[in-house]
């Protein structure tokens, strides 16, 4: 599969699943409107990259970071395989000052992760009018399982104040997919030199 410039059929109702098998999360295909077409992308803590593929597959230039080695490996192949544009790189996020770079891209996508120091790095890598879509898990969620441990979950709010000094453009919290969650689409605002 080469990109298509595109998103993969039954991607933009949510229907089905990605080409790696999971499906995209609902906050990814609902803010896909406020991203340039074929906008580069980070997708953080991807885990298995399922949406590094989906957008890879509709052309976008991905690069995708993880800790997890196992994982990095298997969505390195799976692009291979399918011919998709995704570099992925194993790196801890959670060791010392991370670097993710400085406005190199037009979208950063972070889901199911939480780690609030590392919030000046992503602001930090967003080119001017760039859109970070952010969504993970609220203290809610412990009342139903997995994670419990507080520092991996928001409190009712949170989000919207720590991604200052982005412009949040959409947010929501609640239950979506059955699970309790928190998500912003917000944007850094355009140099005014």
């Amino acid at each position: 599969m080469k990109t298509s410039g595109t998103l993969p059929p039954g991607a933009a109702g949510h229907q089905g699943s990605g080409p790696g098998g999971e499906a995209p999360s609902s906050w990814l295909l609902a803010n896909l409107d406020l991203t340039p077409r074929a906008a580069r992308t980070l997708d953080v803590a991807c885990g298995r990259g399922r949406h590094a593929l989906l957008l890879a597959a509709a052309g976008f230039p991905v690069e995708a970071v993880d800790r997890d080695a196992g994982l990095i490996d298997a969505l390195t192949a799976t692009a291979k395989r399918l011919e998709l544009p995704i570099r992925a790189e194993v790196r801890d996020l959670e060791a010392g000052t991370v670097d993710l770079g400085t406005e190199a891209y037009d979208l950063v996508l972070v889901f199911h992760y939480l780690h609030r120091p590392l919030f000046p790095a992503l602001v930090r890598a967003l080119a001017p009018g760039g859109l970070l879509l952010y969504e993970t898990f609220t203290v809610e969620q412990a009342r139903r399982g997995r994670p419990k441990n507080p520092d991996f979950l928001l409190a009712p709010g949170e989000l919207r104040r720590i991604v200052t000094p982005l412009v949040v453009l959409r947010e929501r919290e609640g239950e979506f997919e059955g699970r309790m969650v928190a998500g912003v689409a917000a944007r850094k605002p355009q140099d005014r030199s």
